[in-house]
């Protein structure tokens, strides 16, 4: 689990996080939504530990980031895969080598297990034998089943995921959601999704944590989502005039 209290974050005198309170569960997808500018990716920054928040306080399984030092910052950086948006594979790198790239920084493991784990990565996101291509022979959805299949090689215990589905048609980023889904119930993990994809919220949103201009505005699951009062969410959710058309003759109904 992942708890964030009272964060709060200012870039130039402008504050962005406006005292957000939240908590993450494990073996859910945790999805954090908002138009562009709400904050999104400042919180999933801080999250993570690339930003510092100005106050508050983020807790991984109790454990005070604030409170850490060099070397149990050093471990906790273990326990966490990210999937950042487009992919970012190294171009000059085979998929193998994008894959196996955490387990040469951050591990121990010799050459053959390192391999054995990539294997296991690979077959897990249904890219088995693709370990010598490179980027630029895969599909949109392939790259990013590899930054998948990267984001989990060190087994986290944390996925971070940034707009997976960016870029992507809407049936692949259905296989994408649905893969993410999989893994995170598969493995216990405590996952967050930073999105726009509405279709990901209705689909995957076990916990979703709806920003507006720097505060948590509204919290909920993807069924609660369609039945909310809340104007701010409404507002977001209903944006597109189709889906405003669709929800209006199902009132009528």
């Amino acid at each position: 689990m992942i708890e964030a209290k009272d964060i709060r974050k200012s870039f130039e005198g402008t504050p962005v996080l406006k005292g957000i309170s939240a908590s993450f569960d494990p073996g859910k997808t945790n999805l954090i939504i908002g138009q562009s500018g709400a904050g999104k990716t400042v919180f999933l920054k801080t999250l993570t530990g690339l930003v510092s928040p100005d106050s508050g306080e983020i807790y991984y399984d109790g454990r005070a980031y604030s409170s850490m030092d060099a070397s149990a910052r050093d471990r906790l950086r273990h326990e966490i895969g990210m999937v950042f948006q487009g992919g970012a594979l190294f171009d000059s790198m085979t998929v193998g080598e994008n894959v196996m790239f955490p387990l040469m920084m951050f591990s121990d493991h010799n050459r053959t297990e390192m391999s054995d784990r990539v294997d296991w990565a690979l077959k897990r996101v249904n890219l088995e034998g693709a370990q010598k291509k490179y980027p630029s022979e895969l599909s949109g959805g392939m790259k990013k089943r590899v930054a998948i299949a990267r984001g989990i090689i060190m087994n986290p215990k944390y996925l971070f995921c940034d707009e997976p589905n960016s870029g992507l048609d809407p049936k692949t980023s259905i296989v994408i959601d649905q893969l993410i889904s999989e893994i995170t119930h598969e493995y216990g993990i405590t996952t967050i999704i930073n999105t726009h994809d509405m279709n990901s919220v209705m689909e995957i949103g076990q916990k979703i944590v709806f920003l507006k201009d720097g505060y948590k505005a509204w919290e909920g699951t993807s069924a609660d989502i369609l039945e909310t009062d809340n104007q701010a969410i409404v507002d977001f959710v209903y944006s597109s005039p189709i889906l405003r058309a669709l929800k209006d003759n199902k009132l009528r109904k």
